[in-house]
């Protein structure tokens, strides 16, 4: 290839992020046979329509993938958290996944997930210094 390409820094461009995901997405399902990418995205709205948590993750090959998990510090502590992983977790089996695996940081919530079944089976030091991160899994059936 002959042709001058330029490499270009470009962090808001939404489209270009989209194409860039959907032709790695191709090329997995063309390895794996499996083309099954759900997103999931759950939120937790107040009565004046704001949004006060949500879940974003997605399920891809028999697997739920929880990537964020966030609750508004007033709702802390009061089960808005299980109330989307529940959701999360159920709607994976709905859509046949035997597991499901995330990753937090030793700053949040790696007991939460502990105490919902979730194992850590790898960890990284110093991320970012001086502190943690955990990856995790559960089997879900």
């Amino acid at each position: 290839m002959d042709e001058k390409i330029e490499l270009v820094f470009d962090p808001h461009n939404a489209a270009a992020a989209e194409y860039v995901h959907k032709r790695l997405s191709a090329f997995n399902a063309a390895a794996t046979g499996r083309s099954d990418f759900y997103p999931v995205n759950i939120f937790l709205i107040g009565d004046k329509g704001e949004r006060l948590g949500g879940l974003l993750g997605y399920v891809w090959s028999d697997w739920l993938y929880v990537a964020i998990l966030w609750v508004d510090e007033a709702l802390r502590g009061k089960g808005q958290a299980t109330r989307l992983m529940d959701a999360a977790e159920d709607y994976a089996r709905q859509r046949g996944c035997h597991s499901a695996s995330l990753d937090t940081h030793s700053f949040q919530a790696r007991p939460f997930y502990e105490k919902r079944g979730y194992e850590v089976f790898a960890t990284l030091d110093d991320y970012p210094k001086g502190h943690q991160k955990f990856f995790l899994r559960k089997k879900l059936s």
